[in-house]
């Protein structure tokens, strides 16, 4: 048959009770021959919140149909739940316990020139891991968490460090069997589900959107590399917060992209409408304002990375004193959501990684 004929056909339909809250129900349709058209078990059905089909904001691509890539990105939003009660399933847990350890795996990636969307991959392994499981204690969380990276460097990185190096930066916390052993229980309670549209691959796509000129190659990035670097930092400082993880990675990234342009220019590139953003919008502005007082963030240089990669290597700063900072303009009382600005090992006692300039050199 044509391929025309054969593409996949996507609608909305409400499938709430009247009264209640109406998300809706995507129904996805694959491609069906006519004495199929009636059998019901051909749909999948999938439940979002604040998430809806919008217009496909990507050009006409010579490799792939530009609405078949939308549908897809969108799903994944569906596909990988993320959910800040993943403090409630572990009662021994706090959330600065989370955001010291995200703020060490960001350091982690600095020192090895790991690439953002490594540590991204690692942080939402983390958070689904932990929303799999149940009192956890903080004395495996080091363990987790370099795991997570750990299968995240080897998913995208072309030469992704040895296993002796993931087990060094834990300054003997974690050996090589114990981070081989929790990597084969994290996939396992992951299903093998690796591929998440993260926020930083979100925010890829808005700035490149964004930027669009005629060159006929989509993946040839042309947006700019300062401003790009600029609202990563804000990401990077947002994404500490556990109250994060209320929002979908798509409307994160939208929220930060509006706080460097214009409302206008984030509906053009995500489809998304200010009811969908402004929550985001709102909760993240105390971030925004603490990166506002901040030295802004600089392209750094990496040894051994080409200067039209830099600005995709993570990179870290003072996190956790801006996120103390952020965390005291959204309350005046927040003496339960403070974070403690000593070091890791001073605060949980589990995250020992030694100084960056300390590790060893790759053979």
């Amino acid at each position: 048959m044509p391929s025309a004929t054969k593409k996949q056909s996507y609608e909305i339909q409400n499938r709430w009770q009247e009264g209640e809250v109406s998300p809706c129900v995507l129904i996805e349709t694959p491609h069906k021959e006519p004495e199929e058209a009636t059998n019901s078990s051909s749909f999948k059905h999938y439940r979002f919140r604040n998430l809806f089909i919008k217009p496909s904001p990507l050009p006409s691509l010579s490799w792939a149909s530009s609405d078949d890539v939308w549908i897809k990105m969108l799903n994944k939003e569906l596909k990988y739940i993320h959910d800040k009660s993943i403090m409630e399933r572990h009662p021994s847990l706090q959330p600065k316990m989370r955001a010291i350890l995200l703020d060490w795996l960001m350091e982690v990636s600095e020192a090895y020139s790991l690439h953002r969307e490594t540590y991204y991959l690692a942080q939402d392994f983390f958070d689904r891991f932990m929303l799999s499981q149940s009192d956890v204690p903080k004395s495996q969380l080091q363990l987790i968490g370099i795991t997570a990276l750990f299968i995240a460097a080897k998913l995208e990185e072309i030469y992704p460090p040895k296993l002796h190096e993931f087990a060094y930066v834990t300054d003997g916390a974690c050996d090589e069997e114990e981070i081989m052993g929790m990597e084969l229980v994290m996939l396992k309670a992951l299903k093998w589900e690796l591929c998440p549209e993260t926020v930083m691959s979100w925010l890829k796509l808005y700035a490149q959107v964004d930027s669009l000129k005629d060159s006929p190659n989509f993946l040839i990035p042309q947006f700019s590399t300062e401003v790009f670097i600029q609202i990563t930092q804000l990401l990077d400082l947002c994404m500490l917060d556990i109250n994060s993880l209320d929002f979908h990675y798509g409307v994160i990234a939208a929220a930060a992209f509006c706080h460097f342009s214009s409302f206008e220019v984030v509906h053009k590139v995500s489809g998304l409408t200010w009811e969908n953003v402004s929550a985001c919008v709102s909760w993240m502005a105390p971030f925004m304002m603490v990166v506002s007082e901040r030295e802004k963030a600089e392209l750094k240089d990496f040894q051994k990375v080409p200067r039209e990669d830099r600005h995709n290597i993570q990179t870290h700063t003072d996190y956790l004193g801006m996120l103390h900072d952020a965390l005291l303009r959204h309350c005046a009382n927040t003496d339960h959501l403070e974070v403690d600005r000593r070091s890791p090992v001073t605060v949980a006692g589990v995250l020992t990684p030694p100084k960056s300039t300390g590790k060893p050199v790759s053979q």
